[in-house]
């Protein structure tokens, strides 16, 4: 066995090296209806530099190392990716104040067409991200769509502009599932929820529509630098370029800087990671072996479709995201609509807005950070959750009593609840295993993300203006039912967590095997490309 950064100590304390009966073969009962044989052929890449048993070593200080660099531009890149496509995403909330010729109805056919482009192509684009190498294939996405960004200061008319944001939401649907399954091929479990947190704090909020006034209603801190942004541009006086094309110029010339830098910088995979040395690349893939969950397979395999759209846990996740995106979908569109009735003018409610993205921003590093520590999921999400409900019974309850300052506080309270989409990334990172499986479990999760958000507009109707209260009940009431859906996928979970071990120790006493034998195979099992119902190794997250 080869050591590295061990000492002589280290090296006989280490399990692996004590002399223990040899593992028998892995039998069909670990892997599914599968041989390891048959596993083999359609097994994970990473067994291009490791084997399917640990061959190398490394110690706590040279695995530090290693998370490091990658720490040092994995997070970054990703939360660079993150924040430019929301900002490119609700450039047309922006234009619709500052001059945009489309209008009216046109205007809301136009920022739906984004959202069709999404729908419809978020199946295709996870499946070609899994066949190429995902992090060019990520980049020239953001390449292209930073061209069409720009192409929109050009645009006039309604057909332009509609071609234009339905190519848009086309090349930007791939973003979300890539860059979980970037983080999930190089980090472990958890480490993984901080990570996503880190990229995800850019932004929470997605779905934007026109309200006849200033509504830049986004969270996170593209809010912050958004608003600001929209805020100075508004003061442009040139009569030969209007804001809205200053807009769409500077945020389409920023993606493909972006986009240029990801194909320059960003690793497909730890196999394909030119930052590390070779060495570093093998610890890379040796720190998420016990994880069970794999790194990259470039075969698509129906049966792991079929397991991810017959697993009652994706059909939580998706009633998790629906019940979360919806009130996204409408406080997205009318937080900004809300602050403003309190008796502000449109730039003053432009910065009255921005702490709200502080506070959703300090929500989600805190469930990113309390999600790993504590190796918890839906407990992340309940703790979201609670202060947007409250928030919304204080609008709701001081509606008519003139407090300003209250009610403001109210709004901010509200956007606690971004950061659960933040979780319910991790939450697919850190359970689901198999390539394909986790490739069709987050185009599910963002498909219903989208359509929850188009739903959200409406539960904001213009005859409840300008109070909204039917609105803020359906906000309390879906999210009020969540938080009984998040405890019952964490039951879920723990139970089955609790089934595998059983089997596990059954096992054991059947073969008389060691832990050492164990963990030996348990190492076999975790580059197979397995989903996790077929591998009786890898842990559930609650």
């Amino acid at each position: 066995m080869t050591t590295h950064g061990l000492d002589k100590k280290d090296l006989e304390e280490s399990p692996f090296d004590e002399k223990a009966s040899p593992a028998s073969p892995a039998s069909i009962e670990h892997i599914g209806s599968d041989s390891i044989e048959e596993s083999d052929a359609y097994a994970d890449e990473a067994l291009q530099l490791v084997g399917k048993e640990r061959t190398s070593q490394f110690s706590d200080e040279f695995n530090r190392k290693v998370r490091r660099k990658l720490d040092l531009l994995i997070p970054p890149l990703c939360a660079a990716v993150y924040f430019t496509q929301f900002l490119d995403k609700t450039s047309l909330n922006y234009a619709s104040i500052m001059g945009l010729p489309i209008t009216g109805q046109n205007y809301n056919l136009v920022s739906m067409a984004f959202y069709l482009g999404f729908l419809l192509f978020e199946f295709p684009t996870v499946y070609l991200s899994q066949k190429t190498r995902a992090a060019k294939y990520l980049g020239v996405n953001i390449v292209l769509w930073g061209a069409i960004l720009m192409l929109h200061a050009v645009g006039t008319s309604f057909g332009a502009f509609f071609a234009l944001r339905f190519l848009l939401g086309m090349c930007e649907s791939c973003v979300a599932p890539t860059l979980i399954l970037i983080i999930t091929m190089f980090y472990k479990k958890d480490e993984q929820a901080s990570r996503i947190s880190w990229f995800y704090v850019m932004v929470c909020a997605k779905v934007l529509r026109y309200i006849k006034s200033s509504r830049i209603a986004q969270n996170g801190l593209t809010q912050v630098f958004g608003g600001f942004i929209a805020y100075g541009v508004s003061f442009s006086n040139d009569p030969h370029l209007a804001p809205y094309k200053i807009i769409y110029i500077m945020l389409g010339g920023l993606a493909i800087v972006v986009g240029l830098s990801v194909l320059i910088w960003l690793p497909d995979s730890p196999i394909h990671a030119p930052f590390l040395t070779q060495e570093e690349r093998i610890a890379a893939l040796e720190r998420v072996r016990n994880d069970q969950g794999g790194v990259t397979n470039k075969k698509i395999k129906r049966k792991q479709i079929f397991e991810a759209f017959t697993d009652i846990r994706t059909w939580l996740i998706v009633l998790t995201t629906m019940m979360t995106s919806i009130p996204n979908g409408g406080l997205s569109n009318f937080s900004n609509l809300i602050i403003k009735n309190f008796g502000y003018t449109s730039r003053q409610t432009l910065i009255l807005s921005t702490p709200a993205g502080a506070v959703a921003s300090l929500m989600t590093l805190f469930c990113g950070w309390y999600s790993d520590r504590k190796n918890e999921r839906m407990i992340p999400i309940i703790i979201a959750l609670v202060p947007t409900i409250v928030g919304a019974a204080m609008l709701i309850g001081l509606n008519d009593s003139g407090e300003k300052g209250a009610l403001l506080f109210a709004t901010y309270l509200i956007g606690t609840y971004g950061s659960s989409l933040s979780t319910v990334y991790a939450y697919n990172a850190s359970n689901t295993s198999g390539h394909t499986k986790k490739s069709t479990v987050n185009a599910m999760t963002l498909l219903t993300f989208s359509i929850g958000n188009i739903i959200g507009t409406e539960i904001f109707l213009p005859k409840d203006a300008p109070a909204y209260i039917p609105g803020k009940i359906s906000i309390m009431v879906l999210l009020t039912v969540q938080l009984g859906i998040s405890l019952l996928l964490r039951w879920i979970n723990l139970r089955l967590n609790k089934k595998k071990l059983s089997q596990i120790e059954a096992l054991k006493r059947s073969r008389r095997w060691t832990d050492a034998d164990i963990q030996k195979e348990r190492e076999k099992h975790a580059f197979l490309d397995l989903t996790d119902q077929e591998n009786i190794y890898f842990v559930y997250t609650s």
